[in-house]
Parts: C-alpha cells; sequence; structure tokens
C-alpha cells in the first residue's frame, strides 16, 4: 500500500506537476531562512519521489491514468497520459533530484555562491516541466512543457552572471529555441495535416495511406527540432552550458534537460512513428548514421580537452546518440537498450560530474592536467569517479554493461554491423578520456617516488557532497547485479522488449 492510495490515480499526475511548484513557492518564502530553504527543497524532492513510485505501482497493475487541462485547436487538448516509457524517465528525474538537492547544498555552501534561493527555485520549475514532459498525452503538450524546460534552466545556466556565463547561456537559449521554431514546431504541424491527430499512439499514427515522403521529412525534422538531444551539429548548447554550477550541469545536463531530449525522439519514434514502421522510412538510415556519427565525433573531441567538465560534455553528446542509435535501428531490442540506456547513463555521469564539483570545492581544479595524484588528496572521490567511468565505458560490474548489451544485440538483430564497429570503437574512446583521469590520480609517473600513504593527506569534499557520489555510485554498482525491475518496466512499454526475437 502506498502513501497516495486513497486518491484517484489519475489526480497523481497533477500533483507530480504541481508538488514541484508548490515547493518553489517555499523556497521563495523560505528565502531568509535558508536551512528551512533547503529543508523545503528536500522535503519536495522525497515527496515527488514517492508520487512517482505510487504512480508506477499503478502501472505494473495496469491502471489507466490520464487527465485533460483543457482544450486548444478541436480535438487538441493539454493532456496527460501515463505510459512506462514516461515513468521510466520521471523515476529518474525525481530520484536524482533527491540525490542532486544534497549534492547541491554541500556544493553552493562550501563554494559560497550568491543567489542560492534563485537557483533552488529555478531547479524547482526545471523538475515540474519535466515532469510534464514525462507524462503528456501529445505532441502539443510535449511542445510546451519543452520550452518551458529551456526557459526555467536559463537563469541555471547564467547563474555565475559572468560574461562567460552570458555568452554560454546565448548559445544555450539561442540553439533549443532555434531548433524547436525551425524545425519541431513544423515536424509537429506536419504530423497534424499529415495524419490528423498529434496524440501519441502505440505503434504509431502513421500507415501506407499517407506520404512516405512526408513521413520521411517529419523524421528528420523531429530529429533535429529536438535539439536537447544535441545531435550534431546543433550540440553546443550543450558544451556552452558547462558554465553552470556543477549541481547544474549534473542533474539538468547530464540528467534532467539533455534526457528530456533523448526521451522526447524515443517517445516520437515508438507513438508516433512506430517501431515497425520506422524501418520503412527512407530517412531513418540517414539519421541513423548521422547519429553514429555524433558518437564517434564527440567521442574524438571529448580526447582533446584538458577541462574536465568540457570533457564530460563532449562524452555526453556522445552518449545521448547512444540513446537516437537504439531508436532508430528499428529493433524491439534496440529499443529497450536505449530505454535502458537513459537510467545507466543518468547514474554513471551524474557520478562523474558530482566527482568534478568535488574537486572542485575542495582542491579548485578544473583542468585534468592538474589531478596528477589527486588521489592522495581525494581518494573516495577518485574511486567513485573510477565507477562511474567504468559504467559509462560499459564493463562489468557496473551499470552501464546492460544497456550497451541491448543495444549491440539489436544491432544485430538489425544487420548493422557497422553500428556494432561504432559501438565498440566507442566503448574504447570511453576508456581512452575517461580512465586517464583516476590513473594518474593513484600511479606515479615511472620514475617517480613518493612517501608513503597518510590521512593527514586527505582533503574530502563536504560530507554532504560525499552522501551524494556514495548513494550515485552503489547505483551504478546495484544495477548492474539487479537491473530487473527497470527491465520489467521497459518491457511494458509497447513494441519494446528485451527477447531477441530471431
Amino acid at each position: 500500500m502506498n502513501l497516495w492510495s486513497a486518491l484517484d490515480p489519475s489526480q497523481l499526475i497533477n500533483l507530480t506537476i504541481l508538488v514541484p511548484l508548490i515547493g518553489a513557492a517555499a523556497v521563495v518564502l523560505l528565502a531568509k531562512h535558508p536551512n528551512w530553504r533547503e529543508a523545503a527543497s528536500i522535503t519536495t524532492a522525497v515527496i515527488l519521489f514517492t508520487l512517482v513510485l505510487a504512480i508506477t505501482e499503478h502501472t505494473f497493475n495496469q491502471v489507466p491514468m490520464a487527465v485533460v487541462w483543457g482544450s486548444t485547436l478541436p480535438n487538441i487538448n493539454i493532456a496527460f497520459a501515463v505510459e512506462p516509457l514516461g515513468v521510466l524517465f520521471a523515476l529518474v528525474a525525481s530520484f536524482l533530484w533527491i540525490i542532486t538537492t544534497i549534492y547541491a547544498i554541500g556544493y553552493m555552501r562550501s563554494h559560497k555562491e550568491r543567489k542560492q534561493t534563485r537557483f533552488f527555485l529555478c531547479f524547482a520549475l526545471a523538475l515540474s516541466t519535466v515532469m510534464a514532459i514525462c507524462f503528456s498525452a501529445n505532441l502539443l503538450t510535449l511542445f510546451i512543457f519543452y520550452e518551458l524546460l529551456t526557459l526555467s534552466t536559463y537563469p541555471l545556466v547564467t547563474h555565475a552572471n559572468t560574461e562567460a556565463a552570458k555568452r554560454g547561456g546565448r548559445v544555450y537559449l539561442g540553439i533549443l529555441l532555434g531548433t524547436s521554431v525551425a524545425f519541431l514546431l513544423f515536424a509537429m504541424v506536419g504530423t497534424w495535416v499529415t495524419a490528423g491527430t498529434l496524440d501519441f499512439t502505440p505503434g504509431g499514427v502513421f500507415n501506407d495511406t499517407h506520404s512516405k515522403g512526408m513521413v520521411a521529412l517529419l523524421l528528420v525534422l523531429f530529429c533535429y527540432g529536438i535539439g536537447k538531444a544535441a545531435l550534431m551539429p546543433f550540440h553546443r548548447w550543450l558544451p556552452a552550458a558547462m558554465v553552470a554550477p556543477t549541481p547544474v550541469s549534473a542533474l539538468l545536463h547530464a540528467v534532467a534537460v539533455v534526457k528530456a531530449g533523448v526521451f522526447s525522439i524515443l517517445k516520437v519514434v515508438i507513438y508516433i512513428f512506430g517501431i515497425d514502421n520506422l524501418g520503412q522510412i527512407v530517412t531513418a538510415d540517414l539519421m541513423l548514421y548521422i547519429a553514429a556519427a555524433t558518437v564517434l565525433l564527440a567521442s574524438c573531441v571529448a580526447m582533446t580537452k584538458d577541462n574536465l567538465k568540457a570533457r564530460l560534455a563532449y562524452s555526453t553528446v556522445s552518449q545521448l546518440s547512444y540513446i537516437i542509435v537504439g531508436a532508430l535501428l528499428a529493433t524491439s531490442v534496440a529499443a529497450a537498450g536505449a530505454s535502458l540506456h537513459i537510467v545507466t547513463h543518468a547514474v554513471g555521469k551524474i557520478t562523474l560530474f558530482f566527482c568534478a564539483g568535488a574537486i572542485m570545492v575542495a582542491c579548485h581544479k578544473k583542468n585534468i592536467s592538474e589531478m596528477v595524484g589527486l588521489g592522495r588528496q581525494m581518494p573516495l572521490t577518485m574511486i567513485a569517479f573510477a565507477i562511474g567511468a567504468i559504467s559509462i565505458i560499459g564493463l562489468p560490474p557496473m551499470a552501464g554493461t546492460w544497456s550497451k548489451w541491448y543495444l549491440v544485440v539489436g544491432a544485430l538483430e538489425a544487420d548493422k554491423l557497422i553500428i556494432v564497429v561504432v559501438l565498440t570503437i566507442s566503448s574504447l574512446l570511453n576508456v581512452a578520456y575517461l580512465l586517464p583521469l583516476p590513473i594518474k590520480a593513484f600511479f606515479n609517473r615511472p620514475g617517480e617516488k613518493q612517501p608513503p600513504w597518510s590521512w593527514s593527506e586527505v582533503n574530502e569534499a563536504p560530507l554532504l557532497i560525499l552522501i551524494a557520489l556514495a548513494v550515485t555510485t552503489s547505483a551504478c554498482i546495484a544495477l548492474f547485479f539487479n537491473p530487473q525491475p527497470v527491465i520489467e518496466l521497459i518491457n511494458l512499454i509497447p513494441g519494446v522488449s528485451t527477447e531477441i526475437t530471431r
């Protein structure tokens, strides 16, 4: 029995969107009382997660949940409905909001950041829009809250109020709003004109009577219109946004914002085009190979970056395209791998960003070249970094193993051996740009001698930061040994399955 069992299940959708807004109001009201303000932030995050857990329970029990907020044009509503892919994303975002809030309190206080009330306010507003995106019942609702997510996170990107932050904010806003207006809006209108509906429908809304040329064009418009997926060449907003404080980079640019992008592409592929129909669309292979190129090119760029957050940013660009590749392979197993990668990449990459912030707080270092021997000062942080890196690479015993496994199996099932080669090369590049940091941190250069290690050398980040790191690194390991609950939820998505069909 869950805490919300007395409520109409459909009302849980409203609460997941409204609770973060109530939390945002509490943050503003408690602005002069930092301890209470931050307690309100954590409490709100916990309540939101319990709501999502209640929705998850109803989803497994196949209880329908839907709510309509209002109508616009005929047969087009601002509406929400629960389906398993949205539940998966909501679980990831709401759980990691709790952990990131704990981390952010330690980081913001230790770093003596200004305007902390605005920071926690925008965090809550962003999570409200993410929940609305998770449960959008149609393209119009998704579009509205997708744009609100961009606007609510802009103040977080420009939080430092420096020239670099303002410049990064302009790139962030320009690319994300520009791709939405230039591509996504037309994709939505084209879908309405062609199919007569914007509703997310199991199996897709297009059929053999619709123009194949128009459907092919719409797929390209969706892939590039959803700019938060960071498909090249519309990826520069993500590295530009790294001027934000590390908690922002961690949750919003390793989880919420970027995952809203790839989640939206995956949802469009499954519920607008349909997994079974995707292979008949002539532009599907074109977009598949563009995504594959993004996987490799972004990894190559990451190797050239000495700044740790910049390296992680380009790593994220690459890893996001894993999910797009999985969606466009047009097999149920590949789509399952893409869905699972939303989870495994989230816990792995947020761990790495947490480590980057911990290093900044404790040692004031940003560049990898400055971090030789850092393992003597920050052993816990560097162990966590190694665990997160191994998960991103996709090696056992870490979570990333399983999502990459299903992506490779899906590529083989689709007879796309070139994609298997791309994923293999990318994993080797992951090794090349992620593992040197913990190796440099723990091992001396050849011929160097250092005195025996002593506890007196340890200079770790504050306790709240270490607690957050402990949770996310534990998740990287736990999801390797017990991914079954996540896989069971993924298998409920229409047309998606972890079972090999041949």
